[in-house]
């Protein structure tokens, strides 16, 4: 059995998911995690971030609601409206960083991008960001960088938002668990830990029929 997180770099309900999926991850060790990036920004809706109104609004509400703090960075690069959130670079430094650490630690780099941007302001379509990140991380920053410019991390952050269309997740972030051809949702845009505990008990004692997205 597996954990399937869909998330997007760029969702502020994935960064509040944060301290979640830290916990659960926490909780169950034995349970690889993949992360597949999810494409909210890309095309005709990576514009300025003056034309999502409610992102103010809804940042509130994630903090209340989780937590997480959105950093002063964050709220430096925002202000005047004019910054664009492109999920197709942020999907291609998820796959650069995927590419250059082992599996285990997907979703750890997954949630070093969220802090990158939600805390210190960073922007996810700076190569700089993710080599920052990489470094950070023990891994070669080099690598990530060329990486970053390579066939392959392109080709796999598409892959990842044809597979998170073909998983069903239709909001950021999805947590599935997944075992052979069994696919259950654990959560979707928020959850305490101990329900997800709860869903996976019982995913795992239903050896029989299935739970699919």
């Amino acid at each position: 059995m597996k954990l399937l997180y869909v998330f997007d770099a760029y969702c502020g309900w994935s960064y509040g998911f944060a301290p979640t999926l830290a916990e659960v991850t926490r909780r169950h060790p034995e349970l690889p995690v993949e992360v597949v990036s999810g494409g909210l920004f890309t095309g005709p809706r990576a514009v300025p971030i003056r034309e999502f109104g409610y992102v103010q609004g809804a940042n509130a509400k994630i903090s209340e609601l989780t937590g997480v703090v959105f950093g002063p960075g964050y709220e430096r690069l925002i202000a005047d409206g004019s910054f664009v959130m492109d999920s197709a670079d942020a999907a291609l430094g998820v796959a650069a960083l995927r590419q250059a650490a082992a599996p285990e630690r997907a979703a750890e780099l997954a949630m070093a991008v969220q802090a990158a941007f939600y805390e210190d302001g960073l922007s996810l379509s700076d190569p700089g960001t993710f080599t920052r990140i990489a470094a950070a991380a023990g891994l070669d920053a080099a690598a990530v960088g060329a990486a970053l410019t390579a066939p392959a991390a392109r080709h796999a952050a598409e892959a990842d938002f044809r597979r998170a269309a073909a998983l069903g997740a239709q909001a950021y972030p999805t947590l599935l668990a997944q075992d052979g051809d069994r696919t259950a949702v654990l959560a979707v845009g928020h959850a305490e830990p101990d329900t997800i505990d709860t869903l996976l008990e019982q995913f795992a004692s239903a050896r029989t029929g299935s739970m699919v997205v």
